[in-house]
């Protein structure tokens, strides 16, 4: 790669392998690319690709049995094209004394990068103290200005304005700020930690940051603000960024360039412009097309394989070849649902008695002082009610904290209501006995958020299937059982071979794991099934494939979804119906497209505007705003 004045990061020839007894796997091959002063290089793929991997190369923490064969890792803080230091070169001591000073990195899940048992502001002095030669004191003011530039703090300004009426506006405005710093990792939202990690990492004035992965987790809310926050550091620090993410739709939100990874290779290079409009690879093709459009009424999501096909040649290298020739070819294939596909589908669902009715529904919680005494009673879930007809999707919608997943967990009665009625298939929920319930819970399941937590470790695949089944005595022997495990694995496009069935959770990959929830969840034939995030932490074109999965199923078991997520494009894609929740009530309920298209509340306007489509209008519109600045 070609450097200019400009670039601080030029990457040649880097290569990666992971070296086991049997066998060396290649994660990064031969890669080159250039990060340059105030812009953003995204790097784009999917889980293995080898994204992660080159991020850790550059930082210098690729761990055994990891280690980087070949290639240069030049680094230039001055920007001088002919200077600079090959990372690889240098010391262990010397890459410490690098990161943190002028190479900083933000991970993926921000409560397993803090420790839980030190205050947010201990964490933060360390971290200045460790890199700056600062007393306590400078280190402590260092990072109320670093708070405040992450918009965790008012700005002094405004804490002033707030306290100017009280009898001491110092110390009101002191007490303020010593809140923040005296709270633990688990008093704050996913939001604020992210935040707290990009203040860790900026504390030190990096020329380069490396963000991996930072908004995964997080609501579209608040992954377009700290989106935002990137954006405005970046501009006004001048730094490099390095910002790595499995979908095409959010790095254009943010980035210049764009490097498409795929099994270890940069399959495409360009400006954001060029790879958003026109995509030359297939595989890029596919990253770009697979996130749901709420603007379009698609059957079912296009996906990767859609666009590729892979053979392997006589030397057993895989090589890749396009389907079809544009994008707009495989979209053609896809079928829409047409308007009055769609109103004869809602005639349809409304013609039935209701398979669950809600009513007045409620879900409170003590708050106590440090005596026991309660002061107030908190409703996470208020007033609610609504109805679920049979074989229809109800999309639950909203930011984290809404209630969403507490209603959730009270219509499975895993939590207890505190008022309210729940009534399902003609049977009053709230009535049942212990051995009543447990026999209704055979027709009503959950699909959880995380597939690993879900599934117990020691159990194999096989034998977590064919739970379920042995509980409720749905076979007579273990090869009833078996084969009904075979069955259903297969049914979500896994392999239900007795080599699949012995292998352990941690053996497959996350969108493998949650087809093995979904086919446990399926095992006993239930009518009613509750997805609860079910697709959030997937990569988008694993979460393609999922989505069309559950659809499919739905059509096939006549199954009867709520389908909760924070992004209103994919609740969209899944449902007849969205139900929109913000601080325990309803916001508002109707049709998927009235929802969309004609919003009656501002709070969903505000996730509609938040969904990032990586539109070329709002790329040429962020590219204007900085070339005034």
């Amino acid at each position: 790669m070609t450097r200019s004045n400009q670039t601080i990061l030029a990457v040649e020839g880097l290569r990666v392998e992971f070296r086991s007894r049997h066998n060396t796997l290649v994660a990064v091959k031969d890669i080159s690319f250039n990060v340059n002063r105030g812009e953003t290089l995204g790097i784009v793929g999917e889980s293995g690709s080898g994204k992660s991997v080159t991020a850790l190369a550059v930082m210098g923490l690729v761990e055994n049995p990891g280690k980087v064969t070949g290639g240069q890792l030049w680094f230039d803080a001055m920007g001088d094209s002919n200077g600079g230091v090959d990372l690889r070169s240098l010391s262990s001591k010397q890459l410490e004394t690098l990161r943190g000073n002028q190479i900083a990195m933000i991970f993926q899940e921000p409560m397993t990068s803090l420790n839980p048992v030190y205050t947010i502001g201990f964490q933060l002095v360390e971290a200045i103290q460790l890199h700056q030669p600062l007393t306590k004191l400078n280190a402590e003011k260092r990072v109320l200005s670093l708070l405040q530039e992450v918009k965790l703090l008012p700005s002094d300004d405004a804490l002033l304005e707030q306290y100017n009426q009280s009898n001491n506006p110092s110390e009101a405005i002191d007490r303020h700020k010593r809140a923040l710093l005296d709270r633990y990792p688990h008093q704050l939202s996913g939001g604020q930690l992210q935040r707290i990690m990009i203040a860790m990492a900026i504390s030190c004035d990096p020329v380069l940051l490396i963000a991996d992965e930072p908004t995964t987790a997080l609501d579209v809310t608040v992954q377009a603000t700290i989106l935002d926050l990137l954006r405005e550091l970046r501009d006004r620090r001048g730094m490099g960024m390095m910002f790595i993410t499995h979908d095409l739709g959010l790095v254009a939100e943010i980035a210049d360039d764009v490097a498409v990874m795929y099994e270890g290779n940069i399959v495409e290079t360009g400006s954001v412009m060029d790879i958003v409009s026109s995509p030359r690879h297939p595989y890029t093709q596919g990253l770009l097309t697979c996130r749901p459009n709420p603007d379009r009424r698609l059957q079912v999501l296009p996906t990767v394989a859609d666009f590729m096909s892979i053979t392997v040649n006589d030397q057993g290298d895989r090589q890749v070849t396009a389907k079809h020739e544009s994008i707009a070819e495989v979209l053609n294939t896809l079928p829409e649902i047409s308007d009055a596909q769609l109103n004869e589908r809602l005639r349809h669902l409304r013609s039935v008695e209701p398979l669950l009715s809600v009513n007045n529904l409620t879900v409170s919680y003590p708050i106590k002082n440090a005596v026991g005494r309660v002061e107030r009673v908190f409703k996470a879930v208020n007033d609610v009610s609504f109805e679920v007809y049979c074989g229809e999707t109800l999309g639950l919608v909203g930011e984290s904290g809404c209630g969403k997943s507490t209603l959730a967990r009270t219509l499975l009665r895993l939590m207890e209501p505190s008022g309210g009625t729940i009534h399902f298939d003609n049977q009053d929920l709230l009535a049942m006995k212990p051995n009543a319930l447990r026999q209704l819970r055979q027709d009503i399941q959950i699909i959880f958020q995380n597939p690993f937590s879900a599934l117990d470790p020691r159990m194999n695949v096989g034998e977590a299937v064919m739970e379920p089944l042995k509980i409720f005595g749905r076979g007579n022997n273990s090869k009833d059982f078996q084969v009904r495990a075979r069955y259903l694995l297969d049914r979500v496009g896994l392999d239900g071979s007795p080599e699949t069935m012995a292998r352990y959770p941690h053996q497959f990959s996350g969108g493998q794991r949650q087809r093995i929830c979904i086919a446990r969840a399926l095992a006993l034939n239930p009518k009613f099934i509750i997805c609860d995030e079910s697709v959030s932490a997937l990569d988008v074109s694993v979460q393609a494939q999922v989505l069309n999965l559950l659809k499919e199923l739905q059509a096939e078991f006549n199954l009867t979804y709520v389908f909760i997520s924070h992004d209103l494009s994919v609740v969209k894609f899944m449902s007849d119906r969205i139900m929109v929740m913000n601080q325990g009530k309803i916001e508002e309920l109707d049709t998927a497209d009235q929802i969309y298209r004609n919003p009656r509340q501002a709070y969903t306007r505000k996730l509609i505007d938040s969904i990032p489509v990586g539109s070329l209008d709002k790329i040429r519109s962020r590219q204007a705003m900085r070339d005034k600045l």
